[in-house]
């Protein structure tokens, strides 16, 4: 009988994250689970994942190679790594500056590269699958009015996807990236929520975590086995 899947949630608490560890766990999966802040989000995961729920900053290049450590410890394996942190940053250039473009780098870019990094040696043991988390308009490569420092940053996180997935291809580890568009939940960004942006979803309806969570799981499975590379988007048609 075959073993199941151990997985890891970064970000885990709440919206997207959350919604992928409710995916895994319906399918057995054996879950783990970070979160970053203390509050009631981090306390429900806890309660739900008891053990296997830990505190990481991907900010912190420790922080992730203990995550790691401590599920293999407990599980023997690392099936399949889920990378959902990193917070949505509506605004112009003009009201960031260089100070968020810097800040949105490390939190979409370097952080999301130190849990592939310090997971990839038990990922290529088990021939596993990452997925990261984009947005919606990253293959067209526009400008952008609202969001140009957090979609700079996930354009290059894109750039890491594509190229770690031809890295890791001969060690059989499936690299890939699910797109969200208007995702409305009670953690989201207050602008997610305005009728005129979820007006110009052609595909009438929000997406939900759960839409998203469906793709993360197909990606990790062995339907998936002969995708790598693939900017997925689960958007309605936003963006195009």
């Amino acid at each position: 009988m075959a073993q199941p899947p151990v997985v890891l949630v970064v970000g885990a608490s709440r919206g997207i994250g959350a919604a992928c560890v409710d995916e895994f766990l319906r399918l057995g999966a054996v879950v783990h689970g970070t979160w970053r802040s203390p509050g009631a989000n981090a306390e429900r995961l806890q309660s739900r994942l008891g053990a296997r729920a830990r505190r990481c900053d991907l900010g912190a290049p420790a922080d992730a190679r203990a995550v790691i450590e401590a599920v293999v410890a407990l599980d023997g394996r690392l099936d399949a790594l889920v990378v959902a942190a990193g917070d949505y940053l509506p605004g112009t250039l003009e009201d960031h500056g260089s100070a968020s473009i810097e800040a949105q780098l490390a939190a979409q870019v370097v952080g999301p590269a130190r849990a592939f990094e310090a997971a990839r040696t038990h990922l290529r043991a088990a021939r596993g699958a990452v997925v990261f988390f984009g947005v919606a308009g990253l293959e067209g490569l526009r400008g952008r009015r609202r969001s140009a420092a957090y979609c700079a940053a996930k354009s290059a996180l894109l750039v890491l996807v594509r190229s770690w997935s031809l890295e890791e291809a001969t060690h059989g580890v499936r690299v890939n990236m699910v797109s969200p568009g208007v995702v409305p939940h009670p953690d989201a960004d207050p602008e997610t929520l305005d009728p005129a942006v979820l007006a110009r979803v052609p595909l009438l309806g929000a997406t939900t975590p759960g839409d998203l969570a469906n793709a993360v799981r197909w990606l990790c499975s062995t339907e998936a086995r002969h995708v790598t590379g693939v900017d997925l988007p689960v958007a309605g048609g936003f963006a195009l």
